[in-house]
């Protein structure tokens, strides 16, 4: 595993230094496995089918295909006049592929149970065979070059079964695109728009191939899902390069990006696309706030090891699991901007990041008004709004309600900007004034 510091300057001219890991090793299964979650009527894994009598259409190798309008999912509503926003809650994951330890399937239950579809972000590499690697050529690297490694036969059966399940269940199916490679030498953040779309196709094609490329699967079910339609929206490696990435994202279709940093407000449409970042959060017990995701948690804990003080492992957890829930609590009682967490498949210290993921959708996405959705469910819902609503709502800071309520605020509309004066024409001067102005 590798480590790098991304610095960015956010609103309000803080600096926040985000500490994020070369990770999907974010489902990797080199660390130990972590302790059982959930109580003892957890569910047993299931895998939904379509629909009956619903569309099934193969596209190209039988990887994917047409199964009509995903399910489960909520169509977006504009708000009516005096309505109060519903408490969105995205939680997504990085790199998203089944291993040993079964953390994609366990989410998946435990977001059954609780209410809480999720985005994962795919790594295009969990379905390309470790024998056929030098299909992958990264950006300045050479071909069969990756910092996560690739599939092997059995995680990429499971990691498929888990892509197909999450989607029936509404689920949404991003991309954290392929190798993963961060900092000075892995060269995300110099990556050229053009680099860009050569990293986005190839992560469709792993997707859009993995029969291919695995025949000894090929009598698996295809995923249910056209990729090419289905792929709205990512987070980059270590949150580098998004400037090309957005650019190069939105001439192919993509709508939303979530590899940016800010506080806790509104999102607002960067370069023809939804800019909703990760976000600074509290750090109970200390005089700092930082990045809501798990990583993050854990570089401020135990630093740079994963593995630290096992005393310690359960205060840590509760530590992450306070933070977020004070950052829930401050926007939905103020503000009522969407809390937007990143997480990994991994068992960092224990598994304890993973026990606060599981305790903080217990917790928020039981409560009244609270949505629990994936980033492009988020994304429809901006878009039903009228623009200037969200414009007023962003104009709120961190926790803050209207000050004389939503009804109030929602139903007077967006304040009316003071008209120009008019404009008054100066006074003919008289010849030869002798006026030196030029």
């Amino acid at each position: 595993m590798r480590m790098i510091a991304a610095t960015k300057k956010i609103a309000g001219g803080l600096v926040a230094t985000a500490l994020v890991l070369c990770a999907a090793g974010c489902g990797s299964s080199e660390t130990a496995k972590p302790p059982a979650l959930g109580g003892p009527n957890a569910k047993k894994d299931a895998v939904p089918e379509a629909a009956p009598g619903s569309v099934n259409r193969l596209i190209g190798d039988g990887s994917t295909s047409y199964t009509g309008r995903q399910p489960n999912v909520q169509q977006p509503q504009k708000l009516k006049p005096g309505e109060k926003p519903p408490q969105f809650v995205v939680f997504s994951w990085d790199g998203a592929g089944e291993d040993s330890q079964k953390l994609f399937s366990h989410f998946r239950e435990v977001g059954k149970e609780y209410n809480a579809r999720m985005t994962y972000f795919l790594s295009g590499l969990y379905l390309l065979p470790e024998e056929k690697r030098s299909l992958y050529t990264a950006p300045q690297h050479s071909p069969g070059r990756s910092d996560i490694g690739f599939g092997d036969p059995q995680g990429i059966k499971d990691t498929a079964t888990q892509v197909r399940a999450a989607w029936l269940e509404g689920n949404e199916i991003g991309t954290h695109f392929n190798g993963h490679f961060c900092g000075p030498d892995g060269g995300v953040g110099t990556w050229s728009v053009e680099e860009w779309k050569s990293e986005i196709n190839q992560a469709k094609a792993f997707v859009k191939s993995w029969k291919t490329n695995s025949p000894e699967l090929k009598g698996m079910e295809a995923l249910p899902f056209d990729y090419d339609k289905e792929l709205i929206g990512a987070r980059t490696p270590c949150l580098e390069g998004q400037k090309n990435f957005m650019l190069a994202a939105k001439d192919m279709g993509f709508r939303y990006d979530s590899s940016g940093i800010s506080k806790q407000i509104w999102p607002k449409k960067t370069d023809g696309l939804w800019d909703i970042p990760l976000q600074l959060v509290p750090m109970p017990g200390r005089a700092f706030e930082t990045l809501s995701m798990d990583y993050n948690y854990m570089v401020n804990q135990s630093g740079t090891t994963t593995q630290g003080d096992p005393s310690q492992h359960a205060y840590w957890g509760e530590q992450m699991r306070d933070g977020l829930q004070k950052a829930f609590d401050r926007v939905y009682q103020g503000n009522r901007a969407p809390l937007i967490i990143g997480n990994h498949f991994e068992s960092w210290n224990g598994g304890t990041y993973m026990k606060a993921v599981e305790d903080s959708i217990k917790s928020m996405c039981t409560q009244k008004e609270v949505r629990c959705v994936p980033f492009h469910e988020l994304a429809d819902w901006l878009d039903a709004q009228d623009p200037k609503v969200l414009e007023w709502m962003r104009s709120l800071d961190v926790g803050e309600a209207p000050k004389e309520g939503w009804t109030k605020f929602l139903t007077a509309g967006p304040p009316a900007k003071p008209a120009a004066p008019a404009e008054v024409k100066p006074a003919a001067e008289p010849a030869g004034s002798g006026s030196d102005e030029g």
